[in-house]
């Protein structure tokens, strides 16, 4: 059955406008932002897009259950209330994640304890049997999620996070998120038509969610496994014709990608996630930012710089200062995004930037500048 249904997309502070677009172009209805998630309406067919395809979703929600409690007894009383042999067997493992931000309930582990209980009493006492717990690898992923009284638990139709694509083998040290990767480059406006440069690769995130969303290839495209493959509705028929129709859309890469990195083994282990055919395009090398001459007269330059976690104070604004330096001397004609949590050395890049939005990578808030390069003056430009 290809019921309708409201559905939660989770996602990072400052994507939540990329994430409604994709949405509306996958078709959902009643698209509806909130802070660090969306809201939308669709079927079966669509939920199981929204896992395939969404670049800037971290999950997709399922809200079964809403009540409301003041204490644990009353959250007690209304998990038991519904009857949850409809979304697990017995012999199904299941976990509960937890949000709480409520002046009833102070410890959110605790509460995910007492959601637990409750569950798992109703099953010994209809079956004599019950689930078991498994935080790791669980059948049945469960989310609770209070804000003062108001209680929602939602299956998690995802599983793992979706920012775990499934192509990448190996990192670096703290690698960004695939899912901030590719909410920059679709800020950026890039889509795929002018050359675009990562010179500061790393592991080759960046490069990787380009050449994906240029080619239209479903970012779910590599992955093994999804939470709702555990369901007892799971419709395995309907799920490989949502893969098939990707693949249709699927388009060739028209524009060159360029990755480059100071570290050599850093080079290796980016290569060691382009195996895949998607990426077999990227041109990639070991090449300092400061000694890279650009090929083409304009593109788009996208740059995770280091933040001075591992630099004195006076390097790193040096570092960001020859950044700048060398964007004015050697990019006139292109468009740079850069994005730090070091807003001191970003000052010493020198360039108005014509936009400053906000990200988060992780903890750190960042800020994710646009300088437009000209040459000669703005006002020519214009």
């Amino acid at each position: 059955m290809n019921y309708k249904a409201t559905y939660l997309a989770k996602t990072f502070f400052g994507l939540e406008d990329i994430l409604v677009e994709e949405l509306q172009n996958l078709g959902a209805r009643k698209v509806t932002p909130g802070k660090r998630a969306v809201s939308f309406e669709g079927d079966k067919t669509l939920l199981y897009k929204a896992n395939l395809h969404l670049r800037t979703a971290l999950r997709i929600l399922v809200p079964v259950h809403q009540f409301t409690a003041k204490n644990e007894h009353q959250l007690y009383k209304n998990v038991q209330s519904l009857n949850w042999s409809k979304f697990i067997n017995k012999r199904d493992t299941f976990a509960i994640d937890s949000t709480v931000h409520s002046g009833y309930f102070k410890h959110s582990k605790y509460i995910a304890l007492k959601t637990k209980d409750a569950i798992v009493d109703q099953f010994r006492k209809h079956y004599n049997m019950r689930p078991s717990i498994d935080v790791i690898n669980p059948t049945v992923r469960l989310h609770l999620h209070i804000r003062e009284d108001m209680c929602s638990i939602s299956l998690d139709s995802s599983g793992d996070s979706l920012h775990k694509r499934g192509y990448r083998t190996a990192t670096n040290r703290a690698p960004i998120n695939e899912v901030l990767a590719a909410g920059m480059i679709m800020l950026s406006g890039w889509r795929g038509d002018a050359p675009f440069l990562d010179l500061m690769c790393g592991s080759g995130t960046i490069p990787c969610e380009a050449a994906l969303l240029a080619q239209n290839v479903a970012p779910g495209t590599f992955r093994e496994k999804f939470g709702f493959f555990s369901w007892k509705d799971y419709d395995k028929k309907l799920w490989q014709e949502v893969k098939e129709e990707a693949k249709t859309l699927e388009v060739p890469l028209e524009c060159p990608i360029m990755a480059t990195d100071v570290s050599q083994k850093t080079i290796e282990i980016a290569r060691g996630n382009l195996a895949h055919p998607a990426f077999e395009d990227i041109r990639m090398s070991r090449k300092d930012f400061f000694e890279y001459t650009p090929k083409y007269e304009t593109g788009l330059l996208l740059i995770n710089p280091p933040y001075g976690e591992r630099f004195v104070q006076q390097n790193i604004t040096d570092f960001y200062g020859n950044i700048g330096d060398k964007l004015k001397q050697n990019y006139n004609g292109y468009t740079a995004w850069i994005i730090s949590s070091n807003k001191t050395a970003m000052k010493s890049i020198g360039l108005r930037p014509s936009k400053r939005l906000t990200l988060y990578n992780g903890s750190l808030e960042c800020k994710f500048h646009r300088f437009d390069l000209y040459s000669g003056s703005k006002k020519n430009k214009k």
